[in-house]
């Protein structure tokens, strides 16, 4: 293929994830725990001779979302926390489970930022949204950017903060230095990693672009 056919075939694709389901012939459920569950499905797959039934193992997890909290001095709220499973204190944004049946992603946003830092927003925006691995979890992230921000004092805040929680430590980072960070290896949470590269982008045209949190 010519090097003029390969940008006209580039220019024509839509650059925009679809839903697909391919069909499952059988599932099963080993483990279900409190916050997620372990599924094994049979399904149909392309082969080279035909169709196949193929085993596929798969984590069931409820969602997540992310609130990435930017001052009027363009400094990211960052909690330091620890990470059992893999062994780490890491910077995180404030984060949690989209555990509330019915309840609108940036609400749960709002109410983390809340609980886990104690502030209010005026303005949200959609900055992210992303499946951290979706190659063996139906886990989904949504990461919303907070602006016009307003400190609750805690015994406003009707949340006690308990276990890791009560662990945290909150820091006001400049948001090129958190880039700095993301780019020297020395961040690792998936949510603040894509959160803060995506909102150094945003921040070219003063937040322009981005979508209303709805």
């Amino acid at each position: 293929m010519s090097a003029s056919a390969r940008d006209g075939a580039a220019r024509s694709v839509k650059l925009e994830d679809q839903p697909e389901r391919w069909t499952v012939e059988k599932s099963t459920e080993p483990f279900r725990g409190d916050k997620t569950a372990m599924r094994v499905d049979w399904l149909t797959m392309p082969g080279s001779d035909g169709p196949e039934l193929v085993r596929r193992e798969h984590m069931v997890h409820l969602g997540a979302v992310a609130a990435l909290a930017v001052d009027e001095e363009d400094r990211v709220l960052l909690l330091s926390q620890y990470r059992h499973a893999v062994g780490h204190r890491l910077w995180e944004l404030p984060a949690g489970l989209r555990d509330e049946e019915g309840e609108p992603a940036v609400r749960t946003a709002q109410r983390e930022l809340l609980e886990e830092a104690g502030y209010r927003a005026e303005r949200w925006y959609e900055l992210a949204d992303f499946f951290p691995s979706a190659g063996f979890s139906t886990e989904r992230i949504k990461v919303f950017l907070a602006r016009g921000l307003t400190e609750v004092p805690h015994d406003e805040i009707g949340f006690e903060r308990i276990h890791e929680e009560a662990d945290m430590v909150p820091a006001w980072i400049p948001l090129d230095e958190a880039v700095a960070a993301v780019q020297g290896g020395r961040l690792h949470n998936g949510a603040t990693v894509v959160g803060v590269l995506a909102a150094a982008v945003a921040a070219r045209d003063g937040f322009a672009r981005l979508r209303p949190a709805d």
